[in-house]
């Protein structure tokens, strides 16, 4: 018999304070055992990018990480983006952009864009497509994926440069 491992994580803000296997993936974890099934498993390998969750803010593939090593820590999946006011901005965008097709690569995509617009609020064709670069897509083409990430920057700069006018 496996030992169980005791986890205390928070997810979508929501703690969890749970007894695992050592070696059930946090992708799994979050699917099976917490219902959050917009976190997608596709190529098993972290390679797909369908996968992706934030953790403490920074996007991971949570089909390479055990569930254990998400002790004390803050995940963010797909379905901790949106407000009970509404959409994120940038689930807006894609929705806007027609940025999505069949949609499994779309939670991955997202989470993976989070931080990078964070980390870079005006961002060019050519850096959106390389931060997309871990993330497959057979759908799209990504034309429209990059519509939607250009427009959600500018669209957080001129929400930011309002803010700013506020004050």
């Amino acid at each position: 018999m496996t030992q169980q491992v005791p986890v205390q994580v928070t997810v979508n803000g929501t703690r969890h304070d749970v007894v695992v296997e050592p070696r059930l993936l946090l992708s799994d974890f979050l699917r099976q055992d917490l219902g959050l099934t917009g976190t997608h498993v596709g190529c098993e390998h972290g390679v797909c990018g369908a996968c992706t969750i934030l953790l403490d803010g920074e996007a991971v593939r949570s089909c390479l990480m055990f569930a254990a090593q998400a002790d004390g820590h803050a995940v963010t999946t797909v379905e901790g983006l949106a407000s009970p006011g509404g959409l994120h901005p940038l689930q807006s965008a894609f929705h806007e952009a027609h940025a999505l097709q069949c949609g499994f690569c779309t939670p991955g995509i997202l989470m993976t864009l989070v931080p990078f617009l964070r980390d870079h609020p005006a961002p060019d064709e050519r850096e959106i497509r390389e931060a997309l670069a871990g993330n497959l897509c057979r759908c799209t083409g990504y034309q429209n994926i990059v519509v939607a990430v250009r427009q959600a920057a500018a669209d957080a700069r001129a929400h930011s440069e309002s803010e700013s006018a506020r004050a």
